[in-house]
């Protein structure tokens, strides 16, 4: 590596002087947590969703067990899901002793084949969880027509997929099932830790509300709880990043679009690589990372090192979760998922933010196809 190349980030948030200003509006305010910050986020990413309510908490994890909770599914029930996700979208099955049930993936999109989840569909399923992975929209219209045909609920996992449209030119999370968000540092928009659920109605707002806060309604005292409840608050320090985040959305997601784009054009000439599927209109992905799968046969831990060497991180993404050790441990075996697990020992993430520019894309290309044909 020469000094005119420095490493690359593998990801970047994208914090700027308003995010800086508003933290420390808060800090000096004394009010650190459940304040009015905290309730402006909320509405501004109701507001930019198109939806009437939207719940801040710690993470997208939390936003996803209230889900779960909220639909009333509990032991004996069964959840389909796809295995190829990040491992809390069947954790927060698990938190509540719901039984993941995992079908395999359409090998286009990468998100759970609605004919493959039906298939999977028992007495004993009560929902479907679709991922929309990679921030690729998942087919809501036809998991709507399962779950209205089957009896079930859904709980949309579309925490990589903050700002996608799907099939029908909606908004992901404003169909209105409970769908969750997630802030992480990689995220199309960050907050650090933190995310966003949205409720399916007035009523289980107030009880996801609660749940957030220990059990405590908002109309009692400090002390007093009348439910179960999880310290899954979202402090105001973390909403003041959020609410100059949600402020330039929509620049943020046009950067990451615009590097999309780039990697696109100049990864197209590298023979077997596989990349990631074209929009088809009105659909059009969020862009949270940039994957590609290598050629069957090949080499991934060399190829990541050799692009290692040249400081350029890359890092193997997804794992198919079915065969992790608390997941198998259900029955779920090797082969059992072909397609989701061909992707996942194949797929590899590039660095994506919008701080790389054209030479940076030029570099990892160049290095990418060296790193292929070195084998």
């Amino acid at each position: 590596m020469t000094e005119e190349q420095p490493p690359l980030d593998l990801a970047r948030p994208e914090i700027g002087p308003e995010e800086e200003r508003l933290v420390v509006e808060v800090l000096r305010s004394g009010r650190l947590s459940l304040g009015p910050v905290l309730e402006q986020f909320e509405r501004d990413c109701a507001d930019w969703l198109g939806v009437d309510d939207a719940i801040a908490v710690s993470s997208g994890t939390a936003g996803l067990h209230l889900g779960v909770r909220a639909l009333g599914w509990g032991p004996g029930d069964e959840v389909v899901l796809s295995p190829f996700t990040f491992v809390a979208s069947a954790n927060c099955l698990l938190y509540e002793r719901v039984k993941p049930v995992f079908a395999d993936i359409d090998p286009v999109s990468l998100n759970l084949d609605p004919e493959a989840a039906e298939a999977a569909v028992t007495d004993a399923t009560s929902g479907l969880l679709p991922i929309d992975i990679f921030g690729q929209p998942a087919d809501l219209p036809a998991f709507e027509r399962i779950a209205a045909d089957r009896g079930l609920a859904i709980l949309e996992d579309s925490c990589q997929a903050l700002g996608a449209i799907d099939s029908e030119g909606r908004k992901v999370g404003s169909r209105g099932n409970v769908s969750t968000f997630a802030f992480y540092a990689n995220k199309q928009m960050s907050t650090g830790e933190g995310g966003m659920v949205i409720p399916a109605d007035p009523a289980m707002a107030e009880v996801m509300r609660s749940e957030r806060n220990q059990g405590r309604a908002i109309d009692m005292d400090w002390l007093d709880h009348d439910r179960l409840g999880f310290n899954y608050r979202m402090s105001d320090v973390t909403a003041a990043i959020g609410v100059a985040q949600v402020g330039r959305l929509d620049e943020l997601l046009a950067g990451r679009a615009r590097i999309a784009c780039m990697y696109l054009e100049r990864l197209a000439a590298i023979e077997g690589l596989e990349l990631p599927a074209p929009d088809q209109d009105p659909a059009r992905r969020s862009w949270f990372v940039f994957p590609v799968r290598l050629p069957e046969g090949t080499d991934r831990d060399g190829v990541i090192r050799r692009l290692g060497e040249q400081g350029i991180p890359a890092k193997a993404y997804l794992p198919s979760i079915h065969l992790f050790p608390h997941l198998a441990g259900f029955g779920y075996r090797e082969g059992q998922f072909p397609v989701a697990e061909s992707v996942a020992a194949r797929s590899m993430a590039l660095p994506f933010h919008a701080g790389l520019s054209g030479g940076d894309i030029d570099r990892v290309a160049t290095a990418l196809g060296d790193a292929l044909a070195a084998g």
